[in-house]
């Protein structure tokens, strides 16, 4: 069984308050993400899965896409860690991203 969740739920999962602002920016983020309902299915699990890695699932700044993120000092070690989960999840779900060059960051773009 699969429940949905909202826009508030899914701010409460990946640690953002819910306020006028974050809840504007994350609805235009799932409405810019291609099929975000199969997304949705996997985003809070990898957010959590991610911690182990230093990693984290964000709302982007710059681009409303969420973004998959690493500790800014990340360890070779860490780095080659977090790179394999998030290639490994994207594989698995047929997700597309986007790699940030020169930084361990992916923007979500969608279902594949």
């Amino acid at each position: 069984m699969h429940l949905e969740l909202t826009p508030e739920a899914l701010l409460g999962q990946l640690g953002y308050s819910q306020n006028e602002h974050t809840i504007e920016q994350i609805r235009r983020i799932i409405a810019n993400t291609g099929d975000f309902e199969h997304i949705s299915k996997h985003l809070v699990t990898f957010s959590d899965a991610l911690a182990v890695a230093k990693g984290y699932i964000a709302m982007s700044n710059s681009k409303d896409y969420f973004k998959i993120k690493c500790d800014e000092d990340p360890s070779a070690d860490n780095l080659a860690a977090f790179t394999e989960m998030v290639e490994h999840w994207a594989d698995k779900h047929s997700i597309a991203l986007e790699k940030v060059e020169g930084k361990p960051t992916y923007y979500i773009l969608g279902h594949k």
